[in-house]
Protein backbone atom coordinates (compact mmCIF):
# COMPACT_ATOMS: atom_id res chain seq x y z
CA UNK A 1 0.00 0.00 0.00
CA UNK A 2 2.64 2.64 1.41
CA UNK A 3 4.47 1.57 -2.37
CA UNK A 4 1.70 2.26 -4.47
CA UNK A 5 0.52 5.61 -2.48
CA UNK A 6 4.71 6.40 -3.39
CA UNK A 7 4.12 5.51 -6.92
CA UNK A 8 1.45 7.91 -7.40
CA UNK A 9 3.21 10.78 -4.96
CA UNK A 10 5.74 10.26 -7.81
CA UNK A 11 3.06 10.38 -10.55
CA UNK A 12 1.78 13.65 -9.03
CA UNK A 13 5.07 14.92 -9.02
CA UNK A 14 5.91 14.81 -12.22
CA UNK A 15 2.74 16.24 -13.18
CA UNK A 16 3.17 19.20 -11.50
CA UNK A 17 6.62 19.75 -12.58
CA UNK A 18 5.16 19.19 -16.31
CA UNK A 19 2.57 21.78 -14.96
CA UNK A 20 5.15 24.26 -14.15
CA UNK A 21 7.22 23.94 -17.21
CA UNK A 22 3.81 24.77 -19.29
CA UNK A 23 3.12 27.95 -16.98
CA UNK A 24 6.75 29.50 -17.90
CA UNK A 25 6.42 28.65 -21.26
CA UNK A 26 2.84 30.24 -21.64
CA UNK A 27 4.18 33.07 -19.34
CA UNK A 28 7.22 33.88 -21.79
CA UNK A 29 4.38 33.89 -25.12
CA UNK A 30 2.59 36.29 -23.06
CA UNK A 31 4.94 38.58 -22.71
CA UNK A 32 5.91 38.76 -25.78
CA UNK A 33 2.67 38.96 -27.09
CA UNK A 34 2.19 42.06 -24.52
CA UNK A 35 5.27 43.70 -26.05
CA UNK A 36 3.96 42.93 -29.54
CA UNK A 37 0.48 44.50 -28.74
CA UNK A 38 1.56 47.75 -27.76
CA UNK A 39 4.01 48.31 -30.26
CA UNK A 40 1.06 47.80 -32.63
CA UNK A 41 2.71 50.69 -35.21
CA UNK A 42 5.64 48.60 -35.93
CA UNK A 43 4.50 45.50 -35.68
CA UNK A 44 1.47 45.99 -38.58
CA UNK A 45 3.26 48.74 -40.74
CA UNK A 46 6.66 47.27 -40.37
CA UNK A 47 6.09 43.82 -40.04
CA UNK A 48 2.53 42.47 -41.17
CA UNK A 49 1.49 44.63 -43.67
CA UNK A 50 4.67 45.28 -45.12
CA UNK A 51 4.37 42.18 -47.87
CA UNK A 52 1.63 43.88 -48.72
CA UNK A 53 3.53 47.07 -50.21
CA UNK A 54 5.50 47.73 -53.26
CA UNK A 55 8.60 48.72 -51.39
CA UNK A 56 9.35 45.94 -49.08
CA UNK A 57 12.57 43.83 -49.31
CA UNK A 58 11.93 40.76 -51.27
CA UNK A 59 10.10 42.95 -53.96
CA UNK A 60 13.27 45.14 -54.48
CA UNK A 61 15.75 42.44 -54.46
CA UNK A 62 13.83 40.70 -57.00
CA UNK A 63 13.60 44.17 -59.24
CA UNK A 64 17.16 44.20 -58.80
CA UNK A 65 17.81 40.81 -60.42
CA UNK A 66 15.24 41.67 -62.57
CA UNK A 67 17.76 44.77 -63.48
CA UNK A 68 20.79 42.41 -63.69
CA UNK A 69 19.74 40.69 -66.11
CA UNK A 70 17.70 43.41 -67.95
CA UNK A 71 14.43 42.56 -67.26
CA UNK A 72 11.70 44.60 -65.96
CA UNK A 73 9.50 41.52 -65.47
CA UNK A 74 10.45 40.74 -61.88
CA UNK A 75 9.85 44.61 -60.66
CA UNK A 76 6.85 45.17 -58.72
CA UNK A 77 4.96 48.87 -59.12
CA UNK A 78 2.44 48.30 -56.93
CA UNK A 79 0.32 45.80 -55.67
CA UNK A 80 -3.64 45.77 -57.04
CA UNK A 81 -5.49 45.47 -54.07
CA UNK A 82 -6.67 47.01 -50.63
CA UNK A 83 -7.27 45.59 -46.96
CA UNK A 84 -10.28 46.26 -45.59
CA UNK A 85 -11.98 45.22 -41.93
CA UNK A 86 -15.51 44.16 -42.49
CA UNK A 87 -16.40 43.03 -39.31
CA UNK A 88 -16.93 45.58 -36.35
CA UNK A 89 -14.48 43.09 -34.29
CA UNK A 90 -11.94 42.62 -37.00
CA UNK A 91 -9.15 45.01 -36.17
CA UNK A 92 -9.18 44.33 -32.51
CA UNK A 93 -9.70 40.73 -32.88
CA UNK A 94 -6.41 40.62 -35.46
CA UNK A 95 -4.44 43.09 -33.50
CA UNK A 96 -4.77 40.33 -30.71
CA UNK A 97 -4.41 37.22 -32.91
CA UNK A 98 -0.99 38.76 -34.62
CA UNK A 99 0.29 39.53 -31.42
CA UNK A 100 0.13 36.29 -29.46
CA UNK A 101 1.58 34.61 -33.03
CA UNK A 102 4.57 36.80 -32.97
CA UNK A 103 4.38 36.00 -28.91
CA UNK A 104 4.79 32.36 -29.94
CA UNK A 105 7.78 32.84 -32.14
CA UNK A 106 9.73 35.09 -30.67
CA UNK A 107 9.31 32.42 -27.10
CA UNK A 108 9.80 29.47 -29.11
CA UNK A 109 13.57 29.15 -28.52
CA UNK A 110 12.28 29.52 -24.37
CA UNK A 111 9.38 27.49 -24.40
CA UNK A 112 10.72 24.51 -26.29
CA UNK A 113 13.55 24.62 -24.29
CA UNK A 114 11.15 24.76 -21.19
CA UNK A 115 9.38 21.47 -22.38
CA UNK A 116 12.77 19.61 -22.97
CA UNK A 117 14.37 20.42 -19.46
CA UNK A 118 11.40 18.50 -18.63
CA UNK A 119 11.87 14.95 -20.87
CA UNK A 120 15.62 15.23 -20.35
CA UNK A 121 15.73 13.94 -17.26
CA UNK A 122 13.56 10.71 -17.97
CA UNK A 123 16.55 10.29 -21.01
CA UNK A 124 19.34 7.91 -20.31
CA UNK A 125 22.89 8.93 -21.12
CA UNK A 126 23.01 7.80 -24.68
CA UNK A 127 19.81 9.31 -25.41
CA UNK A 128 21.05 12.65 -23.88
CA UNK A 129 23.94 12.46 -25.68
CA UNK A 130 22.02 11.64 -29.28
CA UNK A 131 19.81 14.88 -28.08
CA UNK A 132 22.47 17.00 -27.29
CA UNK A 133 21.76 20.19 -29.42
CA UNK A 134 17.96 19.87 -30.11
CA UNK A 135 17.17 22.98 -28.30
CA UNK A 136 19.39 25.42 -30.40
CA UNK A 137 18.72 23.32 -34.00
CA UNK A 138 15.29 23.09 -33.61
CA UNK A 139 15.07 26.52 -32.65
CA UNK A 140 17.44 27.72 -35.88
CA UNK A 141 15.48 25.45 -38.01
CA UNK A 142 12.32 26.99 -36.89
CA UNK A 143 13.89 30.46 -37.30
CA UNK A 144 15.02 29.24 -40.99
CA UNK A 145 11.69 28.25 -42.15
CA UNK A 146 10.00 31.17 -40.32
CA UNK A 147 12.17 34.06 -42.35
CA UNK A 148 11.99 31.48 -45.56
CA UNK A 149 7.71 31.80 -45.07
CA UNK A 150 7.91 35.71 -44.51
CA UNK A 151 10.49 37.16 -46.68
CA UNK A 152 9.86 34.61 -49.70
CA UNK A 153 6.76 32.00 -49.71
CA UNK A 154 4.54 35.15 -48.05
CA UNK A 155 5.72 38.10 -50.70
CA UNK A 156 5.38 35.89 -53.45
CA UNK A 157 1.76 34.54 -52.92
CA UNK A 158 0.38 38.20 -52.21
CA UNK A 159 1.87 39.20 -55.39
CA UNK A 160 0.16 36.24 -57.52
CA UNK A 161 -2.85 36.32 -55.66
CA UNK A 162 -3.25 40.19 -56.16
CA UNK A 163 -2.68 39.89 -59.55
CA UNK A 164 -4.83 37.29 -60.16
CA UNK A 165 -8.41 38.42 -62.07
CA UNK A 166 -10.90 36.14 -63.55
CA UNK A 167 -12.36 39.69 -65.08
CA UNK A 168 -11.27 43.08 -64.92
CA UNK A 169 -14.05 44.14 -63.66
CA UNK A 170 -13.49 42.45 -60.54
CA UNK A 171 -11.38 44.49 -57.75
CA UNK A 172 -9.22 42.42 -55.25
CA UNK A 173 -10.44 43.92 -51.97
CA UNK A 174 -9.17 41.33 -49.03
CA UNK A 175 -10.56 41.53 -45.91
CA UNK A 176 -7.85 42.04 -42.86
CA UNK A 177 -8.69 38.38 -41.32
CA UNK A 178 -7.93 37.05 -44.57
CA UNK A 179 -4.90 38.59 -45.05
CA UNK A 180 -3.27 37.73 -41.25
CA UNK A 181 -4.74 34.80 -41.64
CA UNK A 182 -3.39 33.48 -44.57
CA UNK A 183 0.28 35.29 -43.86
CA UNK A 184 0.24 33.59 -40.46
CA UNK A 185 -0.72 30.56 -41.93
CA UNK A 186 2.34 30.49 -44.73
CA UNK A 187 4.67 31.72 -42.62
CA UNK A 188 4.25 29.21 -39.27
CA UNK A 189 3.84 26.03 -41.80
CA UNK A 190 7.31 26.97 -43.18
CA UNK A 191 8.34 27.15 -39.37
CA UNK A 192 6.86 23.87 -38.66
CA UNK A 193 8.14 21.79 -42.05
CA UNK A 194 11.46 22.56 -41.66
CA UNK A 195 11.84 20.79 -38.54
CA UNK A 196 11.97 17.41 -41.03
CA UNK A 197 15.87 16.65 -40.53
CA UNK A 198 15.55 16.93 -37.05
CA UNK A 199 12.90 14.17 -37.45
CA UNK A 200 14.85 12.11 -39.16
CA UNK A 201 17.80 12.84 -37.54
CA UNK A 202 15.74 11.13 -34.48
CA UNK A 203 14.08 8.36 -36.39
CA UNK A 204 17.51 7.31 -37.86
CA UNK A 205 18.78 7.17 -34.05
CA UNK A 206 15.97 4.97 -33.24
CA UNK A 207 16.36 2.85 -36.12
CA UNK A 208 13.16 3.26 -37.35
CA UNK A 209 14.24 5.08 -40.95
CA UNK A 210 17.42 4.78 -42.92
CA UNK A 211 18.90 5.99 -45.81
CA UNK A 212 18.11 2.96 -47.91
CA UNK A 213 14.00 3.78 -46.56
CA UNK A 214 14.33 7.25 -47.62
CA UNK A 215 15.92 6.56 -51.05
CA UNK A 216 13.24 3.65 -51.92
CA UNK A 217 10.21 6.02 -51.03
CA UNK A 218 11.32 9.27 -52.12
CA UNK A 219 8.89 9.76 -54.90
CA UNK A 220 6.15 8.74 -52.62
CA UNK A 221 7.46 11.52 -50.06
CA UNK A 222 7.42 13.98 -52.88
CA UNK A 223 4.00 13.28 -53.57
CA UNK A 224 2.71 13.69 -49.90
CA UNK A 225 4.51 16.56 -50.02
CA UNK A 226 2.60 18.30 -52.64
CA UNK A 227 -0.14 17.25 -50.90
CA UNK A 228 0.59 18.89 -47.71
CA UNK A 229 1.96 21.86 -49.73
CA UNK A 230 -1.41 22.09 -51.39
CA UNK A 231 -3.53 21.86 -47.62
CA UNK A 232 -1.04 24.18 -46.20
CA UNK A 233 -1.07 27.18 -48.83
CA UNK A 234 -3.68 29.14 -50.27
CA UNK A 235 -5.53 27.54 -53.38
CA UNK A 236 -2.61 28.66 -55.92
CA UNK A 237 0.24 26.42 -57.45
CA UNK A 238 2.72 29.28 -56.74
CA UNK A 239 2.28 28.83 -53.33
CA UNK A 240 2.27 25.49 -53.25
CA UNK A 241 5.47 25.05 -55.43
CA UNK A 242 7.61 27.66 -53.20
CA UNK A 243 6.98 25.78 -50.01
CA UNK A 244 7.06 21.94 -52.19
CA UNK A 245 10.26 22.56 -53.25
CA UNK A 246 12.59 23.73 -50.19
CA UNK A 247 10.80 20.45 -48.76
CA UNK A 248 11.92 18.29 -51.47
CA UNK A 249 15.65 19.84 -50.99
CA UNK A 250 15.44 19.24 -47.03
CA UNK A 251 14.11 15.71 -47.97
CA UNK A 252 17.48 15.25 -49.64
CA UNK A 253 19.40 16.95 -46.92
CA UNK A 254 17.79 14.49 -44.44
CA UNK A 255 18.83 11.34 -46.43
CA UNK A 256 22.32 12.52 -46.13
CA UNK A 257 21.76 13.27 -42.20
CA UNK A 258 20.41 9.83 -41.84
CA UNK A 259 23.39 8.12 -43.97
CA UNK A 260 26.03 10.48 -41.62
CA UNK A 261 24.15 9.06 -38.19
CA UNK A 262 24.26 5.33 -39.08
CA UNK A 263 27.91 6.11 -40.78
CA UNK A 264 29.05 7.60 -36.99
CA UNK A 265 26.74 4.64 -35.38
CA UNK A 266 27.83 0.96 -35.24
CA UNK A 267 25.22 -0.27 -34.17
CA UNK A 268 23.17 0.95 -36.74
CA UNK A 269 25.60 0.11 -39.66
CA UNK A 270 23.22 -3.59 -39.37
CA UNK A 271 20.15 -1.66 -40.58
CA UNK A 272 21.76 -0.37 -43.25
CA UNK A 273 22.55 -3.50 -44.17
Amino acid sequence: MADKEEKEMSFLDHLEELRWHIIRSLISILVFAIIAFLAKKIVFHEIILAPARADFWTYQMLCKLGNMVNSNALCIEELPFIIQSRQMTGQFTMHITSSFVIGLILAFPYAFWELWRFVTPGLYDKEKSIARGSVFFVSLLFGIGILFGYYVVSPISINFLSNYQLDPSISNEFDIISYVSTLTMLVLACGIMFQLPIIVYFFTKAGIVTPGFLRTYRKHSIVVILVISAIITPPDVVSQILIGLPLILLYEISIFISKSVIKNDPDLLLLED
